[in-house]
């Protein structure tokens, strides 16, 4: 398909570029049925098994005797598994450069931002929507919440979505190879998610090790993520306010440096 023809032409808006990108990748998706599966099962597995190994060993401060690991892990799991999808967006700029389609979209009449814009639109409602699939298991977790904890999840789930999708993006654009990315995912975005206080709590932490948490972005999505998923046994480092907003900073700082990238090769390669 020629990249040219997704576009209307010379007028054409950035919103109707952005979604023309943003629909293809939702398309892409639903046809790899495999990225369901891939995007989903390493957290599952990593929540039951690791959840079921330290459930007994595990319990804060003043938590309720059923509260256990296997519970204070799931919303990590559920940032995991967000995190795993927006890997697998970015991998698909990496492909789509190597395919020749994003050489012929650079071409086009139309704002780079929109291209950053789609794509990163794409893989966002994708993770976002592989994240509420797994909050579907947060009454096995022991976890109970109302209907304004189902949408105030759902929303820090989208912009942490959109962050990490921002970040995936800005990385896998510079990157030649997919054997490239892997590497960066495990220097950078895996570091992120091991720090942000999924595998342990903040107050349980050495001070050093604490300062590190505090000082990831990450951390403030998942704090809010387990207080709407009604997790109260976890300790709660910010207030809520500050929380969302250090989220919401952290989506926009990233979708910028995401948007910058956006250039041709050969002005990539000076």
């Amino acid at each position: 398909m020629n990249p040219l023809n997704t576009f209307a032409g010379a007028d054409a808006s950035l919103a109707a570029a952005a979604w023309s990108l943003c629909r293809r990748e939702l398309v892409r998706f639903l046809r790899q049925r495999s990225r369901v599966i891939s995007g989903l099962a390493t957290p599952l597995l990593m929540w039951l098994f690791l959840g079921a190994g330290l459930n007994r060993s595990f319990r804060p401060v003043g938590a309720h005797e059923t509260y256990g690991y296997i519970t204070y892990f799931f919303p990590g799991s559920v940032l995991m598994a967000v995190l795993f999808t927006a890997v697998f967006s970015a991998i698909s700029t990496i492909e789509d450069r190597n395919a020749g389609f994003l050489q012929g979209v650079l071409v086009a009449p139309v704002h780079r931002g929109a291209i950053a814009l789609g794509k990163i639109l794409g893989g966002t409602i994708i993770a976002t929507v592989q994240g509420g699939l797994f909050l579907l298991l947060a009454p096995g977790a022991g976890l109970r919440f109302d209907a304004g904890g189902i949408v105030g999840a759902l929303l820090v789930l989208a912009a942490m979505s959109f962050a990490l999708t921002s970040l995936g993006f800005a990385f896998a654009w510079r990157m030649d190879s997919v054997a490239g990315f892997h590497g960066v995912m495990n220097i950078v975005l895996m570091p992120l998610w091991l720090l942000s206080g999924a595998l342990f709590p903040v107050s349980g932490a050495s001070a050093w090790l604490g300062w590190v948490v505090r000082l990831n972005p990450l951390s403030y999505g998942l704090a809010p993520l387990r207080a709407f998923l009604g997790d109260g046994a976890a300790d709660p480092f910010a207030p809520m306010w500050l929380c969302l907003l250090v989220t919401l900073l952290f989506a926009s700082v990233m979708f910028l440096f995401a948007a910058v990238q956006v250039r041709p090769t050969a002005e990539r390669a000076r």
